[in-house]
């Protein structure tokens, strides 16, 4: 006996080698090669194991060779696929947040398919920086005197926040102590890059005042962060950019503000006139701003610090930077979406984000239609109702936009539950 199971059992299950001879294994490893699988075999037989000995039944060989194709498949496919989003939010985190478009990878494809000047200066043929490719047009886009790029925002937040206030306190409102996402909290972030938080304020007000009284010989900075993904409404005050601006600079601190959801500047006619922007936060005193690339902005996973050339040399030069910092397709994606920018006429045009944000009503009911059409096609009866869209991402919380959805009916016996058949033939791509 073996942990109350009988060795034999165990003893009866199949070696390797006999496996590899089993029906429709042979044409498994002509086409994904021995080595692959053997290892997903070992697996596959190690899973039984353990399952028999907490009293499970030994499979058939057709289950065991089942499994071994699945597993095969699982180790060598792609399973990063595409999908539709018919969700109702733009900016959809598990989804990948923004597509880029045709655009975007048509001018990217030389850069990304060859070499190119990363880190290679070819006016004067020596060693360049790779932040040289975005600098300046970050610094026209947002006012800011210098600005670099990490991997993403919350790497920007640890960056600043250990090269300019490690083991010193900063400062920050209790009502902007948010959670970013993923169970990512902004009082854990600090603690991570080394700086004491110290809260002031209350959670719906908090007044300049509430930073000065605590300002003292260890106060390493003041930190604002803009509730981008929730709303505070009712008895409500907080302190602004430019009063914390003025009460940094009386004290020669800096005032780093995390904007977050990353809008550079709001371009004409889109629903974002609530939502503070990169380039407003710079004038009116924030001496760094961070922010996402992969939401408002509209482009690749990767965090933007904006702000005072001094500091920004500061944070380029620490040796954390070293592990944050982007590589070639993040530039690239990056430039080319910071170059949409430059005309806010052509943004719907260029980046599927605005598209879809400015897309009309009566456009959205008629994709609704075909998509009803499709579903009738496959004998499922469907209406379109009126609906809500929103921005999603962790952004524009209050944004609601009129939409329409394709609702599906209940259909006697056929199909009992219409919504768990739909959602299984969805997510599993099957042709019904």
């Amino acid at each position: 006996m073996k942990n109350g199971l009988p060795v034999d059992k165990l003893a009866k299950l199949p070696a390797v080698d006999s496996i590899l001879k089993y029906p429709g294994i042979s044409e498994l490893e002509k086409k994904y090669g021995h080595d692959v699988v053997v290892c997903t075999i070992r697996k596959s037989l190690e899973n039984i194991r353990q399952d028999l000995l907490n009293g499970g039944e030994k499979p058939s060989q057709k289950e065991i060779v089942s499994d071994i194709v699945e597993g095969v498949r699982r180790t060598t496919g792609h399973l990063l696929k595409p999908v539709i989003n018919a969700t109702g939010i733009v900016i959809h985190t598990n989804l990948g947040r923004v597509p880029f478009g045709k655009k975007m990878l048509s001018d990217v494809q030389d850069l990304i398919t060859g070499y190119s000047n990363l880190e290679y200066n070819l006016n004067d043929a020596c060693r360049g920086s790779r932040a040289d490719h975005v600098r300046e047009i970050l610094g026209f886009l947002t006012t800011a005197e210098d600005a670099v790029v990490v991997n993403n925002n919350a790497a920007a937040i640890i960056l600043t926040l250990n090269t300019l206030a490690n083991e010193k306190d900063v400062i920050i409102s209790r009502g902007e102590l948010i959670e970013i996402g993923g169970s990512f909290r902004i009082p854990e972030i600090m603690a991570a890059s080394g700086a004491r938080m110290i809260e002031v304020g209350t959670t719906n007000r908090t007044r300049v005042e509430d930073y000065e009284r605590v300002i003292g010989l260890n106060t390493g900075g003041i930190f604002k962060a803009h509730r981008s993904n929730f709303t505070l409404k009712g008895f409500t005050e907080e302190a602004s950019v430019k009063q914390l601006s003025a009460v940094a600079k009386k004290h020669s601190l800096p005032l780093i503000y995390d904007i977050g959801s990353g809008l550079l500047r709001k371009p004409k006619g889109l629903p974002l006139q609530n939502e503070p922007e990169v380039r407003q936060a710079i004038r009116d005193g924030a001496d760094i701003v961070t922010f996402s690339c992969d939401k408002l902005l509209g482009g690749p996973q990767a965090g933007i610090i904006a702000g005072k050339r001094a500091l920004i040399e500061r944070l380029s030069c620490a040796p954390m930077m070293r592990a944050l910092r982007v590589g070639k397709l993040t530039l690239a994606f990056l430039n080319a979406a910071l170059r949409y920018y430059i005309d806010d006429e052509r943004l719907a045009d260029t980046m599927p984000l605005f598209k879809m944000l400015e897309r009309p009503a009566n456009e959205l009911e008629s994709l609704g239609r075909t998509l009803q059409k499709e579903l009738e096609s496959r004998e499922v009866e469907a209406v379109i109702v009126e609906s809500t869209g929103h921005c999603g991402g962790g952004t524009l919380p209050d944004l609601e936009m009129k939409s329409y959805a394709v609702s599906l009916k209940q259909q006697g016996q056929k199909k009992k539950n219409i919504a768990t058949w739909a959602e299984e033939v969805f997510r599993r791509h099957k042709n019904e």
